[in-house]
């Protein structure tokens, strides 16, 4: 708001601009963020819990399964993580954590409840430029 680039940014993701969000960006892209009263570009049909998996100290990494990426498990880093509680048809699930999903897309839009740039795993962000340049 301070910088008066919300609402630049949203008429441009608005306009179809790939979005990659990652953690609290996950949450600036969510229509509905549990008990907040904040402001989000609502561009995924998500709804999110902010630091649901716990405060800094129970920050924690784990492997996660995301078939689209291959067989080899994700290192996510989960710090002060976002749960996605709901989610609305038109979100295709790409990964689970715990059974709830930590890897969303909709669209040019993906977005993860975890840390991937804290890896040196860079298949996350091989795919997102993929999907974005049909080079899959």
């Amino acid at each position: 708001m301070r910088f008066k680039l919300f609402d630049p940014l949203i008429k441009c993701i608005k306009s179809a601009l790939p979005v990659f969000g990652t953690c609290a960006g996950l949450i600036l892209l969510a229509k509905n963020i549990i008990g907040y009263n904040q402001a989000s570009f609502s561009a995924l049909n998500i709804t999110v819990a902010r630091n649901a998996y716990g405060p800094q100290i129970d920050s924690f990494e784990t492997d996660i399964s995301i078939p689209c990426l291959g067989k080899e498990p994700f290192p996510a880093v989960f710090i002060r993580a976002p749960i996605i509680k709901d989610i609305a048809r038109d979100i295709q699930v790409l990964g689970l954590f715990q059974e709830k999903p930590v890897i969303v897309q909709q669209g040019k839009i993906l977005a993860t409840s975890f840390h991937p740039e804290l890896t040196d795993d860079i298949r996350i962000h091989k795919y997102f430029i993929q999907q974005i340049c049909g080079l899959c």
